[in-house]
């Protein structure tokens, strides 16, 4: 699936009240659940066990995740496409002159 065809397919779902504000704290919701899961597992298995029941439930609520970044970029005129070759773009760069490590968004 290309990311613009599940954009268009996604936001078919969208609420009207489900606006830029509820969007972008929805997804910090949705991006806790998903660091939550993932902590139990670090306590319950040291990391390193994944059964098909903890894949199935990580694999929604990244679902989750996407669905909001999605509905964030519609917002700022963005498309999913957009936003990931941005992403690829400001990484390559950074690869190339060797500030993968660090912190700071124009690094």
């Amino acid at each position: 699936m290309l990311m613009n065809d599940y954009m268009k397919e996604a936001m078919k779902t969208r609420k009207p009240s489900a606006d830029l504000t509820y969007a972008v704290f929805k997804l910090c919701g949705e991006a806790g659940e998903v660091a939550e899961k993932f902590g139990k597992q670090i306590r319950d298995y040291g990391g390193d066990f994944y059964e098909d029941s903890f894949k199935d439930s990580a694999i929604r609520e990244l679902g989750d995740v996407l669905w909001y970044i999605a509905a964030i970029a519609q917002d700022m005129d963005f498309t999913l496409e957009q936003v990931a070759q941005v992403n690829l773009d400001k990484l390559s760069d950074r690869s190339t002159r060797g500030v993968i490590g660090g912190s700071g968004d124009y690094r």
